[in-house]
């Protein structure tokens, strides 16, 4: 049964403010620790190496697009919410 919304209800609502800021490498670990994976799991599914792993949630190496693709089909997601983890869309048209 579909949910009846009335537009009074939308002039109501407000959107959620961005809370903190979360760096490449916290998105990689925050995905991992969602499915409940070790950085050595993580290591098997997508064949990057544990030691490269943490130095990617550590931000001490950078996120290549190639890693991220990789990373990305391991955690079931799209490589964006790896790379721009803090990327807002902005309220007018891009096009």
């Amino acid at each position: 049964m579909p949910i009846n919304i009335e537009s009074t209800d939308m002039k109501n609502f407000i959107p959620a403010k961005k809370r903190i800021n979360v760096s490449v490498g916290e998105s990689v670990r925050t995905m991992r620790e969602l499915q409940e994976l070790s950085q050595a799991q993580l290591s098997e599914r997508c064949g990057i190496a544990v030691a490269e792993i943490m130095a990617i949630e550590t931000d001490s190496a950078s996120l290549g697009i190639e890693h991220a693709k990789i990373l990305a089909r391991a955690l079931h997601c799209h490589p964006a919410m790896l790379i721009f983890p803090g990327w807002e869309l902005e309220q007018e048209s891009a096009a």
